[in-house]
Parts: structure tokens; sequence; C-alpha cells
């Protein structure tokens, strides 16, 4: 190896352990977060009311896809096994498409375990306080 190299190896070397040390860039582990994001049924956008209490009874739903599995790919809800959580839609006014709000609650249908909405195409969640 030439002395170019071994000091470009090094250089970089360098710069990542710098980088990971500094809290930049982390590898996805396991669910840490506690939800303190809450909000209540109440301040839930109506839409998202209505869909909760129909997610309860157990339908029936506007959209095809609701009550499909959700893959929690993002790992941002905490870990379960395959098939735990499910997803709803929540309508968004003006919007002719499905739009980006969701309901998504984990167990059995109508007596979720836990239920969390997103504003943002599951970018976040705030956990619904029943």
């Amino acid at each position: 190896m030439s002395r170019l190299a071994k000091i470009k190896f090094f250089v970089t070397g360098l710069l990542l352990s710098t980088v990971f040390s500094s809290g930049f860039v982390q590898a996805k582990g396991p669910f840490t977060a506690d939800f303190q994001a809450t909000l209540s049924v109440a301040e839930l956008p109506r839409p998202g009311a209505q869909v909760y209490e129909l997610i309860r009874q157990g339908g029936p739903f506007k959209y095809e896809k609701d009550g499909v599995v959700f893959f929690n790919r993002e790992r941002l809800l905490p870990l379960e096994k395959r098939g735990y959580y499910r997803e709803y839609t929540v309508t968004t006014p003006g919007v002719r498409h499905r739009g980006a709000r969701r309901i998504v609650c984990g167990g059995q249908p109508k007596t979720p375990d836990a239920c969390y909405y997103t504003a943002d195409h599951y970018a976040s969640f705030r956990k619904i306080a029943p």
C-alpha cells in the first residue's frame, strides 16, 4: 500500500470514528421511547375521532385498505410480532386520495391494546389516551 493510500485510510478512519462518536449517526436498535406524547380522543381531528369509534365497533370502514397489517418498518412504535398492528385511514378534508393521516392500533381489532395517531404518514406518532 502506498504512503498516500495509508494516509487516506487513516484520515477516513479518523473521520468516521469522530462522526460515530458524536452521536450524529446512530444505528437503529430496539424501541426505547416512552411515548409521553399523547393526545385524547377529543384532541383528534373530527374524522379521527369518528375512525377511532369505528375501530371499536369493528367498522364499516370507508377505505379498502383500512384494517390491513401495519408492519412498523420504521420501528417508531413498540416492537411487536408481525400482524400485531393494523392501520386505518383518517380522511383529510380537501384531499381526493387517502391522505397522510392514519390511526394504527395494536392488539385485537375491536379491543386494541393501544392506538397511535399520525398526521404525517408514519413519520411520527402520538399515543391516543382513551
